[in-house]
């Protein structure tokens, strides 16, 4: 396996960032309106733009003025923080279930946490696709094309990452939904990360080692990073959708012993129904995020158009089975990460350490 080089500092400074958006009194001089959302590493675009029109919209209604304070990381690792307790979420607006239910588990949150909002706590849907420099020079059009002589990989670790997880679920699912055995996945998987040039521990450090670090050939990204990537680099990077990838459900929920503790459940329960309404609904969109609401997915269909996406029950009988067999301590992914030798090199000590 190739050596992973070591984080670059924009994205150790990026890996978990609060930033406090919107820093006013409300109307009776009490500064203590404020909740914070601990989210995965894309979506601070996202999250400013959303922020901005629930403040004013929950203002213009309740004569209340809120502070939204937002962090940012990889998706599983800002859920353990959260149980940790270093991350003091009011809400959560994680990639996974998993990273969720993991709040669940240790009580911070209700058993029905999933039924508390619409469409199941999902105010969106995404997918894993590729990032390529302009004009494709490695011609890479499907997940085969990732293992190829000379194709070089950054892809987010799967060990921390959101984004790293889904790839490498991903990648197992393009080669078993289309008709190969789990050994054949695992080879292909194995294959992929010996073309791994780097393993960020979220998102954004990916984005910024492909992007702006010009490093690697091919970019495994959610496809709204890829979406923003391009349009900030048209000239420099164009997007492949693969024929086949997987179902991507970033979920929401308030924290409840958070929110009793700050006593800011009403602030929570009111930012996290506001993503369903129209308005966000429509921001969502706009961001590359695939709305739930059908009328407003269907007004950016060019934008995001229909794909062929296989569910995580397509290649496990759920989330709590994808975690154990693939991403618990001796699951495939380490197995697949491990040296031949079964002594882990230096690199992958490296990653470990930053996830």
């Amino acid at each position: 396996m190739k050596r992973l080089p070591l984080l670059n500092l924009a994205a150790v400074a990026g890996v978990v960032i609060a930033v406090a958006l919107i820093g006013v009194k409300n109307v009776q001089g009490n500064t203590s309106n404020e909740i914070l959302n601990v989210s995965y590493d894309p979506t601070r675009e996202l999250y400013r733009s959303l922020n901005d029109q629930f403040v004013a919209a929950y203002q213009q209604e309740t004569g209340i003025r809120l502070r939204v304070v937002q962090s940012h990381g990889g998706s599983s690792r800002q859920a353990r923080a959260v149980v940790a307790g270093e991350q003091q979420a009011d809400v959560v607006t994680l990639g996974l279930y998993s990273d969720v239910d993991a709040l669940r588990k240790q009580g911070l949150i209700a058993a029905n946490w999933a039924e508390r909002l619409p469409h199941h706590s999902q105010p969106y849907y995404s997918t894993i696709v590729f990032v390529v420099r302009k004009g494709n020079p490695k011609h890479i059009h499907d997940w085969p094309d990732l293992i190829a002589p000379g194709v070089d990989i950054v892809t987010p670790d799967p060990r921390s990452s959101g984004n790293g997880k889904l790839s490498a679920l991903a990648a197992w699912g393009a080669v078993t939904t289309r008709g190969g055995s789990e050994s054949a996945a695992g080879d292909y998987l194995r294959a992929l990360y010996q073309h791994a040039v780097r393993l960020d521990s979220g998102a954004r450090g990916a984005a910024i080692g492909f992007t702006v670090e010009k490093v690697g050939d091919v970019q495994l990204a959610w496809e709204n990073e890829a979406l923003r990537e391009v349009a900030d680099a048209r000239d420099e990077l164009e997007i492949v959708y693969p024929p086949v990838s997987i179902l991507a459900e970033p979920y929401v929920a308030w924290v409840d012993t958070n929110v009793a503790r700050h006593h800011s459940d009403r602030y929570a329960r009111a930012y996290l129904t506001f993503l369903f309404s129209d308005a966000a609904q429509q921001t969502i969109a706009l961001a590359g995020y695939r709305p739930f609401n059908p009328a407003i997915a269907q007004r950016f269909a060019a934008r995001l158009p229909a794909l062929k996406l296989f569910p995580v029950t397509a290649i496990a009988h759920d989330w709590d089975d994808a975690n154990h067999r693939f991403f618990d301590e001796n699951g495939i992914i380490d197995t697949v990460l491990r040296p031949a030798d079964g002594v882990a090199n230096s690199s992958a000590r490296d990653t470990r350490s930053r996830g």
